[in-house]
Protein backbone atom coordinates (compact mmCIF):
# COMPACT_ATOMS: atom_id res chain seq x y z
CA UNK A 1 0.00 0.00 0.00
CA UNK A 2 2.67 2.44 0.67
CA UNK A 3 4.74 1.55 -2.78
CA UNK A 4 1.53 2.51 -4.39
CA UNK A 5 1.33 5.84 -2.06
CA UNK A 6 4.51 7.12 -3.33
CA UNK A 7 3.97 8.38 -6.88
CA UNK A 8 0.82 9.96 -5.82
CA UNK A 9 2.25 12.00 -3.19
CA UNK A 10 5.60 12.56 -5.69
CA UNK A 11 2.62 13.82 -8.31
CA UNK A 12 0.84 15.77 -5.42
CA UNK A 13 3.80 17.75 -4.49
CA UNK A 14 5.13 18.47 -8.14
CA UNK A 15 1.73 19.92 -9.07
CA UNK A 16 2.04 21.77 -5.98
CA UNK A 17 5.28 22.98 -7.16
CA UNK A 18 4.26 23.47 -11.01
CA UNK A 19 1.32 25.81 -9.46
CA UNK A 20 3.72 27.91 -7.40
CA UNK A 21 6.67 28.46 -9.95
CA UNK A 22 7.30 32.41 -10.64
CA UNK A 23 9.73 31.75 -13.84
CA UNK A 24 9.50 34.72 -16.21
CA UNK A 25 9.70 35.12 -19.93
CA UNK A 26 12.76 38.02 -19.37
CA UNK A 27 15.43 38.20 -16.66
CA UNK A 28 14.86 41.43 -15.04
CA UNK A 29 15.79 41.73 -11.79
CA UNK A 30 15.39 44.71 -9.80
CA UNK A 31 18.63 47.08 -9.57
CA UNK A 32 20.87 46.14 -6.36
CA UNK A 33 21.87 48.99 -3.94
CA UNK A 34 25.64 50.17 -4.96
CA UNK A 35 26.31 49.77 -1.23
CA UNK A 36 24.20 46.91 -0.59
CA UNK A 37 27.04 45.79 1.82
CA UNK A 38 27.43 49.13 3.92
CA UNK A 39 23.17 49.26 4.11
CA UNK A 40 23.27 45.27 5.08
CA UNK A 41 25.95 46.06 7.38
CA UNK A 42 24.10 49.43 9.32
CA UNK A 43 20.78 47.45 9.24
CA UNK A 44 22.47 44.40 11.14
CA UNK A 45 23.91 47.58 13.96
CA UNK A 46 20.53 48.86 14.19
CA UNK A 47 18.89 45.48 14.86
CA UNK A 48 21.54 45.12 17.80
CA UNK A 49 20.26 48.36 19.39
CA UNK A 50 16.40 47.88 18.46
CA UNK A 51 15.03 50.56 20.53
CA UNK A 52 18.16 52.70 20.68
CA UNK A 53 19.28 52.97 24.03
CA UNK A 54 23.04 54.14 22.81
CA UNK A 55 21.55 57.30 21.27
CA UNK A 56 22.28 59.15 24.34
CA UNK A 57 24.47 56.59 26.26
CA UNK A 58 27.47 58.90 26.50
CA UNK A 59 25.30 62.16 27.18
CA UNK A 60 23.63 59.97 29.87
CA UNK A 61 26.52 59.01 31.56
CA UNK A 62 28.14 62.48 31.72
CA UNK A 63 25.07 63.78 33.15
CA UNK A 64 24.82 61.52 35.80
CA UNK A 65 28.39 62.67 37.37
CA UNK A 66 26.96 66.32 37.54
CA UNK A 67 24.74 67.02 40.52
CA UNK A 68 20.85 66.40 40.12
CA UNK A 69 19.32 69.84 39.65
CA UNK A 70 15.60 70.03 41.51
CA UNK A 71 14.02 71.85 38.14
CA UNK A 72 15.29 69.13 35.58
CA UNK A 73 12.64 67.66 33.25
CA UNK A 74 13.05 64.83 30.77
CA UNK A 75 11.18 65.13 27.78
CA UNK A 76 10.37 61.60 25.81
CA UNK A 77 8.81 61.33 22.92
CA UNK A 78 9.73 60.54 19.19
CA UNK A 79 10.50 63.19 16.18
CA UNK A 80 8.81 65.41 17.48
CA UNK A 81 10.05 66.13 20.51
CA UNK A 82 13.81 64.73 18.93
CA UNK A 83 13.65 68.21 16.78
CA UNK A 84 12.48 70.55 19.39
CA UNK A 85 15.47 72.57 20.57
CA UNK A 86 14.51 73.28 24.00
CA UNK A 87 17.12 75.30 24.88
CA UNK A 88 15.99 77.92 22.20
CA UNK A 89 12.06 77.84 23.54
CA UNK A 90 12.89 77.60 26.99
CA UNK A 91 15.83 79.53 28.07
CA UNK A 92 17.60 79.17 31.46
CA UNK A 93 15.53 75.92 32.44
CA UNK A 94 16.69 72.66 33.09
CA UNK A 95 14.92 70.45 30.09
CA UNK A 96 16.33 67.27 28.40
CA UNK A 97 15.72 65.85 25.28
CA UNK A 98 15.21 62.33 25.07
CA UNK A 99 13.38 62.17 22.07
CA UNK A 100 14.34 59.54 19.02
CA UNK A 101 12.94 59.88 15.64
CA UNK A 102 10.55 57.46 14.66
CA UNK A 103 10.22 55.81 18.23
CA UNK A 104 6.98 53.65 19.35
CA UNK A 105 5.78 53.50 22.84
CA UNK A 106 7.22 49.92 23.10
CA UNK A 107 11.11 51.10 22.90
CA UNK A 108 9.99 54.10 24.90
CA UNK A 109 9.59 51.60 27.68
CA UNK A 110 12.23 49.96 27.26
CA UNK A 111 14.24 53.52 27.56
CA UNK A 112 12.70 54.93 30.55
CA UNK A 113 15.55 53.76 33.19
CA UNK A 114 18.42 54.71 31.06
CA UNK A 115 17.54 57.84 29.49
CA UNK A 116 14.55 59.02 32.13
CA UNK A 117 15.11 57.29 35.79
CA UNK A 118 18.61 57.19 35.81
CA UNK A 119 19.13 61.13 34.84
CA UNK A 120 17.04 61.92 38.38
CA UNK A 121 14.96 64.17 37.09
CA UNK A 122 11.71 65.83 38.97
CA UNK A 123 9.08 65.22 35.70
CA UNK A 124 8.85 63.68 32.91
CA UNK A 125 7.20 64.97 29.40
CA UNK A 126 5.47 61.94 27.46
CA UNK A 127 5.07 62.96 23.90
CA UNK A 128 3.94 59.37 21.57
CA UNK A 129 1.81 57.23 20.28
CA UNK A 130 1.36 59.17 16.84
CA UNK A 131 4.38 56.48 14.96
CA UNK A 132 2.20 53.47 16.68
CA UNK A 133 -0.95 54.84 15.19
CA UNK A 134 1.28 54.91 11.83
CA UNK A 135 2.58 51.16 12.78
CA UNK A 136 6.30 52.35 12.74
CA UNK A 137 7.37 49.15 14.65
CA UNK A 138 4.35 46.88 13.23
CA UNK A 139 0.58 46.34 14.44
CA UNK A 140 -0.65 47.44 17.56
CA UNK A 141 -4.17 47.25 19.36
CA UNK A 142 -5.37 50.11 20.89
CA UNK A 143 -4.69 48.29 24.41
CA UNK A 144 -1.26 47.55 23.45
CA UNK A 145 -0.27 51.22 23.23
CA UNK A 146 -1.93 52.27 26.80
CA UNK A 147 -0.38 49.45 28.12
CA UNK A 148 2.86 51.33 27.31
CA UNK A 149 1.68 54.58 28.26
CA UNK A 150 0.84 52.89 31.76
CA UNK A 151 4.37 50.80 32.02
CA UNK A 152 5.55 54.15 31.47
CA UNK A 153 4.11 56.46 33.87
CA UNK A 154 4.10 53.68 36.77
CA UNK A 155 8.14 53.44 36.30
CA UNK A 156 8.66 57.12 36.64
CA UNK A 157 5.91 57.52 39.41
CA UNK A 158 7.41 54.55 41.47
CA UNK A 159 10.63 56.67 41.19
CA UNK A 160 9.53 59.80 42.27
CA UNK A 161 9.12 61.52 39.17
CA UNK A 162 5.73 63.57 38.26
CA UNK A 163 4.55 62.59 35.19
CA UNK A 164 3.30 64.47 32.19
CA UNK A 165 1.43 62.97 29.43
CA UNK A 166 0.94 64.86 25.86
CA UNK A 167 -2.06 64.32 24.04
CA UNK A 168 -1.62 63.30 20.12
CA UNK A 169 -0.79 66.38 18.16
CA UNK A 170 -3.61 66.29 14.89
CA UNK A 171 -2.06 65.59 11.79
CA UNK A 172 -3.38 67.08 8.08
CA UNK A 173 -3.25 67.23 4.73
CA UNK A 174 -2.80 70.53 3.90
CA UNK A 175 0.98 70.33 2.42
CA UNK A 176 -0.26 67.43 0.34
CA UNK A 177 -3.26 69.12 -1.39
CA UNK A 178 -0.92 72.02 -1.85
CA UNK A 179 1.72 69.81 -3.76
CA UNK A 180 -1.29 68.07 -5.29
CA UNK A 181 -2.47 71.38 -6.38
CA UNK A 182 0.94 72.40 -7.83
CA UNK A 183 1.72 69.03 -9.57
CA UNK A 184 -2.15 69.40 -10.79
CA UNK A 185 -1.60 72.66 -12.78
CA UNK A 186 1.97 71.68 -14.35
CA UNK A 187 -0.05 68.80 -15.18
CA UNK A 188 2.09 66.16 -13.38
CA UNK A 189 0.53 64.46 -9.86
CA UNK A 190 3.07 61.49 -9.57
CA UNK A 191 5.34 60.63 -7.08
CA UNK A 192 3.34 62.39 -4.54
CA UNK A 193 3.95 61.75 -0.67
CA UNK A 194 0.76 59.73 0.99
CA UNK A 195 -1.83 61.74 2.83
CA UNK A 196 -0.99 62.22 6.53
CA UNK A 197 -5.04 61.42 7.70
CA UNK A 198 -4.39 58.14 5.91
CA UNK A 199 -1.44 56.93 7.64
CA UNK A 200 -2.72 58.44 11.14
CA UNK A 201 -6.43 58.28 11.00
CA UNK A 202 -8.01 60.94 13.58
CA UNK A 203 -10.84 58.96 14.66
CA UNK A 204 -7.75 56.67 16.21
CA UNK A 205 -6.21 60.12 17.17
CA UNK A 206 -9.40 61.14 19.23
CA UNK A 207 -9.57 57.64 21.19
CA UNK A 208 -6.27 57.81 22.20
CA UNK A 209 -6.38 60.92 23.34
CA UNK A 210 -9.40 60.39 25.46
CA UNK A 211 -8.49 57.26 27.14
CA UNK A 212 -5.19 59.12 28.10
CA UNK A 213 -7.00 62.15 29.65
CA UNK A 214 -9.20 60.03 31.55
CA UNK A 215 -6.37 57.70 32.78
CA UNK A 216 -4.11 60.55 33.60
CA UNK A 217 -6.80 61.74 35.77
CA UNK A 218 -6.81 58.77 37.55
CA UNK A 219 -3.46 57.94 38.99
CA UNK A 220 -2.63 61.71 39.11
CA UNK A 221 -0.42 62.36 36.35
CA UNK A 222 -0.84 65.94 34.32
CA UNK A 223 -2.30 65.76 30.71
CA UNK A 224 -0.68 68.40 28.98
CA UNK A 225 -3.47 68.80 25.63
CA UNK A 226 -1.64 69.71 22.67
CA UNK A 227 -4.16 68.49 20.26
CA UNK A 228 -7.04 71.69 21.11
CA UNK A 229 -4.26 74.36 20.92
CA UNK A 230 -3.11 73.06 17.46
CA UNK A 231 -6.10 71.92 15.53
CA UNK A 232 -8.85 73.92 13.35
CA UNK A 233 -12.12 73.46 12.87
CA UNK A 234 -11.63 70.44 10.36
CA UNK A 235 -9.99 68.53 12.76
CA UNK A 236 -6.64 68.96 11.12
CA UNK A 237 -3.35 70.39 12.44
CA UNK A 238 -3.56 74.06 11.66
CA UNK A 239 -2.55 75.45 8.25
CA UNK A 240 1.16 76.86 8.15
CA UNK A 241 2.50 74.87 11.73
CA UNK A 242 3.83 72.26 9.80
CA UNK A 243 5.63 71.73 5.93
CA UNK A 244 4.30 68.08 6.28
CA UNK A 245 1.10 67.62 8.14
CA UNK A 246 2.60 66.32 11.29
CA UNK A 247 5.93 67.79 12.35
CA UNK A 248 5.71 71.38 14.11
CA UNK A 249 7.65 74.35 12.67
CA UNK A 250 9.02 77.09 14.49
CA UNK A 251 5.56 78.55 14.50
CA UNK A 252 3.76 75.04 15.84
CA UNK A 253 6.37 74.94 18.35
CA UNK A 254 5.48 78.21 20.23
CA UNK A 255 1.81 76.82 20.04
CA UNK A 256 3.52 74.04 22.29
CA UNK A 257 5.49 75.95 24.64
CA UNK A 258 2.31 77.25 26.68
CA UNK A 259 0.86 74.11 26.80
CA UNK A 260 3.69 72.44 28.55
CA UNK A 261 4.67 75.16 30.71
CA UNK A 262 0.79 75.15 32.54
CA UNK A 263 1.30 71.23 33.23
CA UNK A 264 4.70 71.75 34.47
CA UNK A 265 3.64 74.35 36.76
CA UNK A 266 0.76 71.93 37.60
CA UNK A 267 3.17 68.85 38.22
CA UNK A 268 5.41 71.03 39.82
CA UNK A 269 4.18 73.62 42.01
Amino acid sequence: MRRNLLPLVFAGLLTATVAQCQLVDEYNPPRSNCCLPNSAKALADQLQDWDQIGRYHAANVELKNQPADPKRVVFMGDSITDGWRLADYFPDNPYVNRGISGQTTPQMVVRMYPDVVDLRPAAVVILAGTNDIARNTGEETAEMIEDNFMAMTDIAQRNGIKVVLCSVMPVSDYPFLAQQNAAGAQGGGRGMRSRMTVQHPPSDILKLNAWMKDYAAKVGAVYADYFSAMVDDRGWLKDGISADGLHPTADGYKLMVPVVNAALQKALP
